[in-house]
């Protein structure tokens, strides 16, 4: 598969995290795209990467949902999971520029204005106080850390060596 950008893997990585259980929504694809990355890709870029890899039978339609073919899962398993998300995308382009398609597919028509709405709506929807279950747990800092019960009590002065 020749080129092949860092928005095919991003593609590809953010598919593999929407699409686990069952096929992913365009809504659902931007908004792993965005924890991944931290930023959501153009619409443009988003909808050539589609038709790239559909083209390439990487990625198949399922009513209305999207979701990795098993050549596509095959690129994504065994990937360093305590890696960096550029540490990453760099796997899986090495693993895409090492595949070659046995045929050609069709190509999954998703066009720019598709994917627009979709960012438009996942931007709408991270701004709404409901719990999102693609968000990472904040961090707690070492000065806010909770003590827990397996803090010791000093012991009583008379029990101590001074």
């Amino acid at each position: 598969m020749h080129p092949v950008h860092d928005i095919d893997a991003l593609l590809l990585l953010a598919m593999a995290l929407s699409a686990k259980r069952r096929p992913a929504e365009l809504v659902e694809i931007i908004a792993a795209a965005d924890l991944l990355r931290g930023t959501i890709p153009f619409a443009p870029k988003l909808a050539e990467a589609f038709h790239s890899l559909s083209r390439h039978g990487l990625i198949s339609e399922v009513e209305g949902a999207y979701a990795l073919t098993e050549e596509a899962q095959k690129i994504v398993t065994g990937l360093p999971k305590k890696s960096e998300i550029d540490e990453l995308v760099f796997a899986v382009r090495v693993k895409l520029s090492a595949f070659h398609a046995k045929t050609e597919h069709a190509a999954i028509a998703v066009t720019s204005e598709q994917l627009a709405a979709a960012i438009e709506a996942h931007r709408t929807a991270s701004k709404n106080t409901a719990k999102n279950l693609l968000v990472p747990k904040p961090k707690v800092s070492e000065d806010n850390k909770p003590q827990g019960l397996r803090q010791r009590k000093p012991l009583p002065k008379h029990r101590r060596k001074d």
